[in-house]
């Protein structure tokens, strides 16, 4: 299982999520929730329209509804009534004659156009209009937006502010989703401390779970935390036979490498089965994923940087598919000059923090947070970019063109 170290025997990073994507298929449990709870779950069935959109014909304007042909350059047409947003014109309506109408008022019956108030001057025997108007014009049609029947959002869709308030629009007060996600998590090392206990001399404190937590309750993950654990192979062993029993995905942090105290590979060459190991990715190299008996495994790297990189590289967008989200889509990447001097050896792909901005002339340029370190977790704070350098590049100097993605919403401030 264990891999050798070059660079030509470790996965690349599109190789490793391709990879653990084609093990990875949407968990298979649904349940109905009312609307109101529905926010940033996933759509497991496409959801259809049970009426139009608008519900009925309705003025777009404030203005005067008209039969066209009763419309003449020198016509005097008098208001034979009013129809607002929710109180309908019920009365007759006169030949000759026209109908004060306001935005969103039911459009009464032969009404073939509605004239806007800043087209109409108002006198006192009626109303003269300084334009013709044109058939249909300043009226909506029932179903013009959404027509009944139509599907409104396919299967795979996340509901947000964009979705809900649309669904609530149609009467829809329930929606089938995806069930969330159960996401076990421990740390391990003899090193860590919890947050906010005395450090003991030799320790630091457990941020790594800390990160690792945040994102998962961002995805809407369920998390279940199991704390730190001792490098102790029995600890260790039974923290994975309850995480497995508990969760879909297991996730550590730490205990990937290959030091003397790091049982974590042993343990799974015994309770699962392991895909990959290392990756040709700086900072993150020792990431592991694999399968246990009942859920699947992603192994952190302990250093903070390597930690969140891999997560939102490789874990992000396992646990999207898990979920059942079908519009997931790579981060984007964009080019642009480098005003730093970038530091790199060829080898691995190298993800440095960065701070994409505008400079004068309005063009797009970035520039390095400073000290790239994999321990230098304060990069992603002052930063809103991955620097992607390729893998045989080496270092480059300012001015040169650079790979640029922007973070995507789990790490954005």
């Amino acid at each position: 299982m264990d891999c050798c170290s070059t660079s030509s025997s470790l996965l690349t990073l599109s190789q490793a999520l391709d990879k653990l994507l084609s093990q990875v298929e949407p968990v298979g449990k649904t349940e109905q929730i009312n609307l109101t709870q529905a926010a940033d779950r996933i759509t497991a069935q496409a959801i259809t329209s049970p009426l139009n959109v608008p519900p009925f014909d309705n003025s777009a304007m404030d203005g005067y509804a008209v039969r066209r042909h009763e419309v003449t350059e020198s016509s005097i047409l008098p208001v034979a009534g009013k129809a607002f947003a929710g109180q309908p014109f019920h009365g007759e309506w006169p030949a000759a004659s026209c109908i004060r109408i306001m935005t969103g008022a039911p459009i009464p019956a032969g009404t073939d156009a509605v004239i806007m108030q800043e087209q109409a001057e108002v006198q006192d025997n009626g109303v003269r209009f300084t334009t013709m108007p044109k058939a249909g014009q300043n009226i909506r049609l029932a179903g013009e937006d959404i027509r009944q029947g139509a599907e409104v959002l396919p299967a795979g869709s996340k509901l947000g502010v964009a979705q809900l308030p649309l669904l609530a629009s149609l009467g829809v007060d329930q929606v089938t989703v995806y069930r969330r996600l159960k996401v076990a998590l421990f740390s391990t090392g003899d090193e860590l401390q919890t947050i906010g206990q005395p450090l003991q001399e030799g320790q630091i404190y457990d941020t790594n779970r800390f990160a690792v937590r945040l994102m998962l309750e961002k995805l809407d993950c369920e998390v279940i935390d199991l704390g730190i654990i001792r490098d102790d192979e029995a600890a260790i062993r039974e923290a994975f036979a309850k995480a497995n029993a508990q969760a879909d995905v297991v996730i550590t942090s730490g205990g990937v490498s290959v030091g003397e105290a790091d049982y974590t590979k042993q343990i799974l060459d015994e309770m699962g089965k392991i895909s990959f190991w290392k990756l040709a990715i700086k900072p993150g190299k020792p990431f592991a994923f694999g399968q246990l008996s009942d859920s699947l495994f992603c192994g952190l790297p302990g250093n903070p940087v390597s930690a969140a990189l891999t997560f939102y590289q490789l874990v992000q967008p396992l646990l999207m598919k898990l979920s059942g989200y079908s519009q997931w889509q790579k981060p984007r990447q964009i080019k642009v000059k480098t005003t730093s001097v970038l530091k790199k050896t060829p080898g691995r792909m190298d993800f440095q923090r960065g701070i994409l901005s505008s400079n004068a002339q309005g063009e797009l340029e970035v520039k390095t947070t400073g000290h790239q370190g994999s321990h230098v977790f304060s990069s992603f704070s002052q930063g809103n970019c991955f620097i992607v350098l390729e893998q045989d590049r080496g270092s480059v100097a300012a001015g040169e063109w650079v790979t640029v993605e922007p973070f995507n919403p789990l790490l954005e401030s």
